[in-house]
C-alpha cells in the first residue's frame, strides 16, 4: 500500500507523522510524506533522512489555522491533488483538516490532532470570534468530505462534536504513540522541566513564570520561543534551553525528576508521554484529556490556580518517596502509547478504508 501523508513542520503533528511513517516503513508501507507549515530545519532534515525509503515533498505552504492562510490553502490542496496522482498513492493521510474536501477519488481519512474552534472553547474560554468563520465552514467541509476521522482521545471526539457537530460514532480513537526505545529514566536531578510551543497560550508557560519563585526547584523550560505568525515569548525566573534536538531532548527527559505540563488544551501531548516513558513525575493541568491519559499515575492541578500549582509542587519535591512511586506508575502506563501500538491500528484503519465500495477496484 502506498499512502500520502501530510505534516506540518511546526509542533506536535511534526513528531507524531515521524513517528508513525517511521514505524509504517518498517511494515512495508510506501509513504510520500508532504510537509508545510515552513521549511525544513537542519535537525528535522536529519530526522527524515534516517527513515530509510521515506519520500518527501517540501514545502512552506501556511497552515490553515493561520493567519490569513486562505490563498495558501488553496495552493497546498492543488498541490496535493498533485502529489497523489503523480505517486499513484492507495489512500490519503490528513493531518489536518480542510483538504479532505478535495476529489482525491481515494480514501481520505482526516486526523484531528486539535482545531482553532476548541483552542478558542478552552484557552479563551469564548466562541470563536467570526473573523475565523472561513476556517470553520472550510473544517466543517473536510470533515464532512472524509472517508474516516481519527481523533488520539474521546476528549477530542467531543470537541469535534461540541464544535462541529461531528458524532461519536462516526470517528475512531487511536491514541498517539512514541518509540519507547528512545526514553528511559537516569540520574534524577532537582528540577522540574516544561517543554512545549512557548508561544501558544494553550501550553501556558506564563503560569510556570509566575509561580516559579515560590518553587523550591529550578523550572527548566524547552521550546520554541518564536511564533510562526510573529512575535516571542520569554519571562523571567524560567531558566530557557531553547529547542533541543531529539536526542538532547531524551536525555533532558532522562535526567529531570518532575515534568509539569499545565496546559489549558493539550489534545493527548506526546512531550508528556516523552516525560513519562523516562520516569519523570507528571504534574498535570486538570482537564478532560489528560485524565483520560493519564489515569491514576499523575498529579492533577487546577487550570491557572498559581497556589494549588506551588503547594503541589512544593509537596512532591519534599517527598522522595511520592516521587519515586509516582515515576514508576507514569514510566509504566507509558508502555501503553508505543508507536507499535499506534502503527497496528493505522494499518487495520488503512486496510479498512481501501476495501470500501468504490476503492476496492481503484
Amino acid at each position: 500500500m502506498k499512502l500520502l501523508m501530510t505534516t506540518d513542520t511546526l509542533g506536535g503533528v511534526w513528531h507524531y507523522a515521524t513517528t508513525l511513517c517511521r514505524a509504517l516503513r518498517w511494515r512495508g508501507f510506501e509513504v510520500v510524506l508532504a510537509t508545510m507549515g515552513a521549511d525544513l530545519t537542519p535537525t528535522q532534515q536529519g530526522t527524515l533522512a534516517k527513515i530509510e525509503g521515506l519520500i518527501v515533498e517540501q514545502s512552506a505552504y501556511r497552515l490553515e489555522w493561520m493567519q490569513d492562510a486562505q490563498a495558501d490553502v488553496v495552493a497546498s490542496g492543488d498541490w496535493l491533488l498533485s502529489l497523489a496522482t503523480r505517486h499513484d498513492v492507495d489512500l490519503v493521510h490528513l493531518n489536518g483538516y480542510v483538504h479532505a474536501a478535495l476529489p482525491f477519488n481515494k480514501p481520505a481519512l482526516v486526523v484531528a490532532h486539535s482545531d482553532v474552534v476548541s483552542w478558542f472553547h478552552w484557552v479563551r474560554r469564548r466562541p470563536v470570534p467570526a473573523e475565523w468563520n472561513d476556517y470553520r465552514f472550510g473544517v466543517e467541509q473536510g470533515l464532512e468530505g472524509a472517508s474516516a476521522i481519527v481523533t488520539p482521545t474521546k476528549a477530542v471526539r467531543d470537541d469535534l462534536a461540541r464544535s462541529f457537530g461531528v458524532q461519536a460514532e462516526h470517528c475512531r480513537v487511536i491514541e498517539n504513540g512514541i518509540d519507547l526505545a528512545d526514553y528511559g529514566a537516569g540520574d534524577k536531578e532537582p528540577v522540574v522541566l516544561f517543554a512545549g510551543r512557548l508561544w501558544d497560550e494553550a501550553k501556558n508557560v506564563a503560569q510556570m513564570a509566575r509561580i516559579a519563585d515560590s518553587v523550591m526547584w529550578p523550572i527548566e523550560v524547552v521550546g520554541d520561543c518564536r511564533h510562526p505568525d510573529g512575535g516571542t515569548y520569554s519571562a523571567r525566573g524560567l531558566r530557557f534551553l531553547g529547542f533541543l534536538d531529539p536526542a538532547a531532548m531524551a536525555a533532558r527527559f532522562a535526567s529531570a525528576a518532575i515534568f509539569a505540563a499545565p496546559a489549558r488544551y493539550e489534545p493527548f501531548g506526546l512531550a508528556i508521554a516523552e516525560a513519562a516513558a523516562s520516569g519523570c513525575v507528571l504534574v498535570l493541568s486538570d482537564i478532560p484529556s489528560l485524565r483520560e491519559v493519564w489515569g491514576d499515575t499523575a498529579l492533577y492541578v487546577t487550570v491557572d490556580d498559581d497556589a494549588a500549582w506551588i503547594a503541589v509542587l512544593n509537596r512532591l519535591i519534599a517527598s522522595y518517596a511520592t516521587r519515586m512511586r509516582l515515576g514508576a506508575a507514569a514510566r509504566d502506563r507509558a508502555r501503553r502509547y508505543s508507536a507499535t501500538r499506534m502503527v497496528d491500528q493505522y494499518a487495520a484503519l488503512y486496510s479498512e478504508l481501501c476495501r470500501q465500495p468504490g476503492y476496492a477496484d481503484a
